[in-house]
């Protein structure tokens, strides 16, 4: 997984290279392809549950599953999140980022740094014998004390073997139990927030796939695969 992620956190900075005005979503699927290719890695979302691309593209008021397309092209002051798990040796790595197209207004470039931060947050808190909980709660302090709202429908969760497994990790604090952290644990970490409200809905007429805010307002999305440690948390995904 150390070398799997490594892999994904080159694809991930280079297709991070080609995100500008004018290029399409597809363009940035293609291009992901022929990284694939080139790193010889298999997708890890193609075909998952039936996903039909190898990579996912959300835009603007888009919070995750935005499926590529010919026809849906970048605009200056976009937000533009790329999400990609890939398959090395037969163990999975998934991570996510979230551009700023040109020009972005200055709430916009705030929320992107706030999301990085709280995913810094989380990662600091991966230690053994934290519960997930805490990583929960680093992230919903983070986000909402910027003014931000976490989204509540999308969370992260366990990555190795499978996408998704388990323990879930959602992005705000809930009180009850929570999984204890233990070395060896591998974990995908995504915090994701909006400069509006959290409610969310899924599909379009034209995409049955993306989850976007119900308020329109723009979300941010950055994700890493980390390993816990005998210390602390390892990130796996460096980007």
């Amino acid at each position: 997984m150390r070398k799997g992620g490594r892999i994904l956190g080159k694809i991930l900075k280079t297709l991070a290279r080609e995100v500008r005005v004018g290029v399409t979503t597809w363009d940035l699927e293609c291009k992901a392809k022929g990284l694939l290719e080139k790193y010889q890695v298999k997708p890890a979302f193609l075909n998952y549950q039936g996903y039909p691309c190898v990579l996912c593209v959300s835009i603007n008021e888009e919070v995750v599953h935005g499926v590529p397309c010919k026809t849906k092209v970048i605009r200056e002051g976009d937000l533009v999140s790329l999400d990609l798990g890939i398959e090395y040796r037969d163990l999975i790595t998934d991570a996510a980022l979230t551009i700023g197209v040109g020009r972005i207004a200055p709430e916009r470039k705030k929320l992107i740094e706030v999301v990085w931060e709280a995913l810094s947050e989380a990662i600091r808190v991966a230690k053994p014998g934290e519960k997930v909980a805490s990583l929960s709660l680093a992230i919903q302090k983070t986000v909402e004390k910027n003014g931000f709202n976490v989204i509540r429908d999308c969370v992260g969760h366990g990555v190795g073997k499978k996408v998704h497994e388990d323990p879930l990790i959602p992005n705000f604090f809930t009180p009850g139990k929570s999984e204890v952290l233990k070395p060896g644990m591998t974990l995908a970490i995504e915090p994701i927030a909006t400069l509006g409200d959290f409610a969310t809905e899924t599909g379009t007429a034209d995409c049955s796939w993306v989850v976007r805010t119900k308020d329109q307002s723009p979300a941010a999305h950055f994700e890493k695969t980390i390993v816990v440690g005998e210390k602390d948390g390892e990130v796996l995904t460096p980007f």
